[in-house]
C-alpha cells in the first residue's frame, strides 16, 4: 500500500518541503515556506497538506554525538516544529538525521545545473528537504 509523505528541512528563516510516496520511494522538492512568522508558515504548510494529502510527515533533525547532553537551538527548533506538525495535522511524524543535508543538497543542485536540469541559483531549502525525505525512503525495509 502506497503512502504519500511530506518531508521538511527546518531552518530559522525558511522551511523546505519535499514530497514522495512509499511505492516509488523517490522524493522531489515542492516548496520553500517562510518560517519567520509561525502563523504564515503553518498556513502555507496547511495548503501543502491539503494539496498532497500525506499519510505521514518526516522532519529533519540535526543529530550529533553531543545532542543527548547539549541540545542545540536548531535541534530544539526542529523538535518543536515536529511536535506542532503532529498536533496540528494529527498525522504520524518521523525524524530523520539531517546532518550534512545542506551539503548534499548543494551537490545535488550543482549536478542538476551541470546536466541542464535546473537553472535556479537561490535558496535550496526544498532540495535539502528532498535529501532528508530520500534518506527516509532509503532506510525503509525492502519489500517482497
Amino acid at each position: 500500500m502506497s503512502e504519500t509523505v511530506l518531508g521538511f528541512d527546518v531552518g530559522a528563516r525558511r522551511i523546505g518541503v519535499a514530497v514522495g510516496n512509499t511505492l516509488l520511494r523517490q522524493a522531489r522538492p515542492v516548496a520553500i515556506v517562510n518560517a519567520g512568522d509561525h502563523d504564515e508558515g503553518l498556513g502555507a504548510i496547511d495548503k501543502l497538506v491539503r494539496e498532497w494529502q500525506p499519510e505521514r510527515l518526516v522532519v529533519g533533525i540535526p543529530l550529533s554525538l553531543d545532542t543527548a547532553t547539549k541540545p542545540c537551538s536548531a535541534f530544539a527548533r526542529c523538535e518543536r516544529f515536529a511536535a506542532r506538525l503532529g498536533q496540528h495535522f494529527k498525522l504520524p511524524v518521523e525524524w530523520v538525521d539531517e546532518r550534512y543535508s545542506s551539503i548534499d543538497a548543494d551537490t545535488l543542485h550543482r549536478d542538476r545545473r551541470q546536466a541542464g536540469l535546473s537553472r535556479r541559483a537561490k535558496a535550496l531549502d526544498d532540495v535539502a528537504a528532498e535529501v532528508i525525505l530520500q534518506r527516509w525512503f532509503d532506510a525503509l525495509p525492502a519489500t517482497a
